[in-house]
C-alpha cells in the first residue's frame, strides 16, 4: 500500500467518524427527546450535555487529524490540549452556574418578565 492510498483511507475513515457524530446531534436536535430534553442535569437539559460533549469530541478529533497532533510529541499535544480542556471546563461550568443567576436578579428590575 502507498502512502497516498494510507493517507485517503484515513480521510475517509474521519469523514465517517464526524459525519456518524453530526448526524446524531442533528436526529437529537430534530427530535428533542422529552426524557432527555426535559431532565436537567448541572443546571441545564441532559440534551444540551449531550451537545455539548458531542461537539467537543469533534473539535478534538478535527484537531487530532487534520491539525496533526496525533504526530507531534506527547508533551506538546498535553500543552496544546489539556488548557483547553481546562479552560472550556471552567467557562462551562460559570456559564451554567452564574447563568441562571441573570433571571433571578432580572425579575425586579424588568417588566417583560412576569
Amino acid at each position: 500500500m502507498s502512502h497516498t492510498e494510507s493517507h485517503t483511507g484515513l480521510i475517509w475513515r474521519v469523514f465517517a467518524f464526524l459525519s456518524v457524530i453530526t448526524i446524531v446531534e442533528v436526529f437529537l436536535g430534530i427530535t428533542k427527546p422529552d426524557f432527555l430534553h426535559l431532565t436537567e442535569l448541572m443546571g441545564t437539559s441532559v440534551l444540551n450535555w449531550i451537545f455539548l460533549i458531542l461537539t467537543l469530541v469533534k473539535a478534538y478529533g478535527i484537531a487530532w487529524y487534520f491539525m496533526h497532533l496525533r504526530d507531534e510529541k506527547t508533551w506538546f499535544r498535553r500543552s496544546i490540549v489539556w488548557p483547553l480542556v481546562f479552560l472550556i471546563s471552567y467557562l462551562t461550568f460559570f456559564l451554567l452556574y452564574e447563568g441562571g443567576s441573570v433571571y433571578d436578579i432580572g425579575y425586579e428590575w424588568t417588566r417583560w418578565t412576569y
